[in-house]
């Protein structure tokens, strides 16, 4: 064992003050993104262009599913910054839905990495219609003979 100087030994420092933990952006992005899928109303998250490439990714035989889309971070030494890409449900009161998207995020990401969030911006891209999942091409009907 080394002594340290005054004669304390290395057993004798506080747990906290013997190493440094670092949180990769890429587990804030996972925990963000989950936490932000468990809010009813969120119907995916990304941009029209990510969406595309992971709804074709979700589609491979092995894809796996990306629970970061839609979601960019900053991380620093005690903070975070967070900005989610949202799609959200018709109907769904869409203050009410990212008041509680940020409500969730921020205690999740806390709770899990101890990292302060400093702010969780959110975008709403696109408002997804239950007509959507039919599949079916859209028909028109017009309104002069």
């Amino acid at each position: 064992m080394t002594a340290l100087a005054g004669g304390a030994t290395g057993a004798d420092e506080p747990a906290a003050t013997r190493g440094r933990t670092s949180i990769a952006d890429a587990v804030v992005v996972k925990v963000a993104g989950v936490a932000a899928r468990e809010i009813p109303g969120v119907h995916a998250m990304g941009g029209g262009l990510s969406r595309t490439i992971g709804a074709v990714r979700d589609r491979v035989p092995g894809g796996r599913s990306n629970v970061g889309r839609g979601v960019k971070v900053e991380v620093g030494e005690r903070q975070t910054a967070i900005d989610l890409d949202l799609v959200v449900e018709y109907g769904v009161p869409i203050a009410d839905l990212a008041r509680d998207v940020r409500e969730n995020v921020i205690d999740a990401v806390e709770r899990i990495t101890g990292l302060e969030v400093v702010e969780v911006n959110v975008t709403i891209n696109d408002v997804h219609l239950p007509e959507d999942e039919d599949g079916a091409p859209e028909t028109t009907t017009s309104r002069v003979a």
